[in-house]
C-alpha cells in the first residue's frame, strides 16, 4: 500500500514561520560577532566542508539538534544553556524554520532564522571561512 503524506514540507515550514521570527539577511549579518547572539549553523558537516561557513558560527547538526539543546541529555551543548538570542541558518532557509521552530517548541527563547539561509548570506556579502583545501590524493600516492 503506497504511502499517502498529508503535510509537506511547505505546510511545515509555513506553520513553523507562523510561530517565530524570520529575520532578512541583512539584519543577520550585523548580528554576526555580537556577545548576546549564538549563529547556529545546522547545515550537514559536508555542506561546511564543500561551501565554507560563517566565521563564528556554531556548527550544530540537524540531526543532534535536540539532544544538543536538552540539558537531560548525555549530548547536551553548554552553548544552548546561555541568556543569548539564538539565530538558526542552513543553506536555503527551510531547515533552519523548522529547527528554529523545535528549539523553540522545546523552551529555548529567544529564536530566529534567517531568511533564505547561508544563500542569501553569501550573495548578500556576509562574512565566509572558506573551505579547507582537500587534501593531493595523488601527491599521497
Amino acid at each position: 500500500m503506497p504511502q499517502t503524506i498529508t503535510l509537506g514540507t511547505k505546510e511545515l515550514v509555513a506553520a513553523a514561520e507562523r510561530e517565530i521570527e524570520t529575520i532578512p539577511v541583512e539584519e543577520a549579518i550585523a548580528l554576526a560577532g555580537r556577545d548576546d547572539t549564538v549563529l547556529i549553523d545546522i547545515r550537514d558537516i559536508r555542506e561546511l566542508q564543500r561551501d565554507g561557513k560563517v566565521p563564528g558560527a556554531f556548527h550544530c547538526p540537524r540531526g543532534m539538534l535536540e539532544f544538543w539543546i536538552d540539558p537531560q541529555s548525555s549530548y547536551h551543548k553548554p552553548v544552548f544553556a546561555q541568556d543569548k538570542r539564538y539565530v538558526f541558518f542552513c543553506a536555503g532557509g527551510l531547515r533552519s524554520a523548522l529547527a528554529a521552530h523545535t528549539a523553540h517548541t522545546m523552551g529555548l527563547k529567544p529564536v530566529a532564522h534567517i531568511k533564505g539561509g547561508f544563500g542569501a548570506w553569501k550573495k548578500a556579502g556576509g562574512a565566509v571561512e572558506a573551505p579547507a583545501p582537500k587534501p593531493d590524493v595523488a601527491a599521497k600516492a
